[in-house]
C-alpha cells in the first residue's frame, strides 16, 4: 500500500509499534499536510504522548486502548 510516499504493509496496519515519533504518527494517520493539527491534539492531551529526551513520542498502544474502550464500553 502506498499513500503519499509512505509505504505501509498490512502488517504495519495490524501491528503498529507501541510508540512512535509524533511526526511519523501524523504521517501514519494520513495527516501529512496537517502536522500542526496533530501537534495541537498532542498539546491539548487528546493523544497520549511522552517526551523522551528532546523527542515527543505518541503512545499508540494507549491511544488504541482508549479508542477500543470508547467503541466497546465495559
Amino acid at each position: 500500500m502506498n499513500g503519499e510516499g509512505i509505504n505501509l504493509t498490512l502488517k504495519d496496519l495490524l501491528t503498529p509499534p507501541p510508540v512512535m515519533p509524533w511526526r511519523e504518527f501524523a504521517n501514519w494517520i494520513r495527516m501529512n499536510n496537517d502536522h500542526d493539527i496533530v501537534w495541537g491534539w498532542i498539546r491539548n492531551g487528546y493523544i497520549p504522548s511522552h517526551k523522551v529526551g528532546k523527542h515527543v513520542m505518541v503512545n499508540v498502544a494507549l491511544l488504541t486502548q482508549h479508542l477500543m474502550e470508547k467503541e466497546f464500553p465495559g
